[in-house]
């Protein structure tokens, strides 16, 4: 298994992301934050748009 960085300030509980951190934390500098809809009321109306599927 790749030996990923983790940036301790990005948490992620995503596994099936390719730059997830098996430390639960983002091999990412930075990510964008989308919206699912045009005008979110709640969590889930946001997503993280850096997400890129990873292989199992």
């Amino acid at each position: 298994m790749e030996n990923k960085s983790c940036n301790t300030s990005i948490q992620c509980t995503v596994s099936s992301c390719a730059y997830h951190n098996a430390s639960n934390c983002c091999s990412l500098d930075s990510i964008k934050v989308g919206c699912c809809g045009a005008n979110p009321t709640a969590c889930e109306g946001t997503e993280c748009a850096s997400f890129k599927l990873g292989a199992k």
